[in-house]
């Protein structure tokens, strides 16, 4: 196996899927006390990168699934997430700790998967020209080790909402934050990507 290429894999998973972490760490909040949690975070970060790493790989190969000028829309994901997440904890808002929290439902697979695949509009775009000069036998070692790192980022979420003081902190503001996070995810994706002609 080439080091180097392994190497550069793992930095450049890295600095585009730094933001994941707090989007992650925010589902696990969401999430705390309730059955399956993990297990639909983890699936559903499995499930949203295997279709940026699709739909990366085919680029890279000369097949595009999505035109580049969709590319900006995927931030509608997140932003339906969070307006719904706000309308749901803006329904909250009179109800005490134990109540909100009994109402909460964890975050779904899908969610999640929307959520990643959406997020990962940007990779998509740096990905692309990485694998394509890499060769099969290079996409190859960045695939895996991309899928790899996929569940060390999951482990680092919910590393980060189990520690008391970030926990307890998620656990009083993440029904806010999250919503916040989201929708502020979704306007970047879309503003960024130039899907208001700005």
């Amino acid at each position: 196996m080439n080091v180097a290429v392994i190497g550069q894999a793992v930095g450049l998973f890295a600095v585009t899927n730094v933001d994941d972490i707090v989007v992650l760490a925010l589902f696990f909040a969401q999430g705390a006390g309730h059955r399956n949690t993990t297990r639909n975070i983890l699936a559903g970060q499995y499930l949203g990168f295997a279709g940026i790493l699709v739909v990366a790989v085919a680029a890279a190969f000369g097949a595009t699934f999505l035109p580049d000028e969709v590319v900006p829309y995927l931030g509608l994901l997140p932003l339906g997430l969070g307006i719904k997440a706000a309308v749901q904890a803006w329904r909250n808002r009179d109800d005490d700790d134990d109540e909100a929290s009994s109402t909460d439902r964890p975050p779904g697979m899908l969610a999640v998967a929307a959520v990643t695949f959406a997020n990962g509009g940007d990779n998509i775009g740096v990905y692309v020209p990485v694998l394509a000069t890499a060769g099969a036998g290079g996409t190859s070692i960045y695939v895996v080790v991309f899928l790899l790192l996929v569940a060390v980022w999951v482990a680092a979420g919910r590393f980060f909402a189990t520690r008391p003081v970030i926990a307890k902190a998620l656990s009083r503001w993440g029904h806010i934050l999250l919503p916040v996070v989201l929708i502020g995810l979704g306007l970047l994706i879309l503003i960024g990507g130039g899907a208001f002609g700005w």
